[in-house]
C-alpha cells in the first residue's frame, strides 16, 4: 500500500491534478501494483480526502498563524494544548516516528489540525511500529491533501529518504 501511495505522491505533485479513484485505480492496475494494495490505498486516500475536505485554505492559513501545540513536557501556557497518545498510538507510532514528529511540531510544521490528520493516517497505515520513512511519506500525502507545501527546510526533511528510495529530482 505504501508503494502505491508513494507512487501516487510522485506522480501527481497536486492532489488536484491526480484523477479520480476509479481512473487513478486503472492506472495503477497499468503501472503493475496489486490489485489489494491498490484497494487499500485507495481507500486510504478516500479517508484522507474525507478528513481534508472540511478545511478551507482560509481555515490552514488562520491554524497555521496559532501557537503550535504543546510539547510533553512543557509547561502548559493558557493558550498551548496539549495532545498525548492513546496507548495504540503509542505503539503504532513507536519511539522513532514520535520523535521526528515532535521535531515537525516544533518547527511550527505540524499544528494541532495537521498533527491530527497525521496521526489519523498514520493508524490507517500498516506497520508496528511506524518507521519513520512510512511516516515521512503519510505527513507529505497530508501536506499534498492540503493543497499546500512546506517550508524548503521541512520539505528537505521530509523528502530526504523518500528521494533517496524513489529517485526523486526534487518537488
Amino acid at each position: 500500500m505504501l508503494d502505491v501511495l508513494s507512487f501516487v505522491y510522485d506522480n501527481y505533485w497536486h492532489s488536484d491534478a491526480c484523477p479520480e479513484l476509479p481512473a487513478l485505480q486503472r492506472k495503477l492496475s497499468a503501472v503493475g501494483f496489486d490489485g489489494g494494495d491498490i484497494e487499500a490505498a485507495l481507500l486510504w486516500l478516500e479517508d484522507l480526502k474525507s478528513a481534508t475536505r472540511h478545511l478551507s485554505p482560509t481555515q490552514n492559513s488562520q491554524t497555521r498563524q496559532q501557537a503550535p501545540p504543546l510539547l510533553i513536557g512543557a509547561p502548559p501556557t493558557p493558550t498551548a494544548s496539549m495532545r498525548l497518545l492513546s496507548p495504540a498510538e503509542q505503539t503504532h507510532v513507536g519511539q522513532q516516528a514520535w520523535g521526528f514528529l515532535l521535531f515537525l511540531i516544533s518547527a511550527g510544521a505540524l499544528p494541532a489540525h495537521r498533527l491530527e490528520l497525521v496521526l489519523d493516517r498514520l493508524m490507517a497505515t500498516p506497520g508496528n511500529p511506524i518507521d519513520v520513512d512510512h511516516l515521512k511519506l503519510v505527513v507529505l500525502m497530508v501536506f499534498w491533501s492540503l493543497g499546500e507545501e512546506p517550508s524548503a527546510l521541512i520539505l528537505d526533511e521530509l523528502c530526504d529518504t523518500h528521494t533517496a528510495q524513489h529517485g526523486r529530482s526534487g518537488h
